[in-house]
């Protein structure tokens, strides 16, 4: 490959965790967000923590912008290659944990409009969903302080 090629990649890694984890985000928000607008029609109160439930998987969003910022440095031909699995494999991980969050956030608002004395037993499964991002976060930041950061001259 080419170094600018390779130059390439790595910048894609560096912004793939924001990018992708913006996407589960946007997806998992609606998802749960439509489940949300519909529940309210068939209730009478209790709007407020279906609005708030659905606005779970956007922490995803967070985790990216803060692993991007952990990854950001000049791209070198020998770091490249680290930068694009750590920020792409978080990325994806993020974005996958957005969306399924998003589904459990739906699943949760649909159990407790029928009975809501559930609502907090039927968020566990989205708490759960939220740990597998914590844990790919966590997991790049430790990979990502592990690299070797370029000395320019100057």
């Amino acid at each position: 490959m080419t170094d600018s090629l390779v130059s390439l990649l790595g910048w894609a890694g560096i912004y793939a965790p924001t990018a992708l984890g913006a996407v589960g985000s946007v997806i998992g928000c609606a998802i749960a967000g439509q489940t949300a607008c519909g529940a309210m029609l068939d209730v009478e109160s209790g709007y407020g923590r279906f609005i708030g439930i659905s606005a779970m998987p956007s922490s995803q969003m967070i985790y990216g912008i803060v692993v991007m910022f952990t990854l950001e440095r000049q791209v070198t031909p020998e770091g490249a290659g680290a930068l694009f699995a750590i920020g792409m494999l978080c990325g994806l991980a993020l974005m996958c944990s957005a969306i399924y969050q998003g589904r459990c956030c739906a699943s949760a608002i649909n159990a407790s409009k029928a009975k809501p004395e559930v609502f907090g037993l039927s968020v566990a499964p989205a708490a759960i969903v939220e740990g597998f991002a914590v844990f790919a976060f966590v997991f790049a930041l430790v990979l990502a302080n592990n690299l070797p950061v370029p000395v320019t001259a100057g």
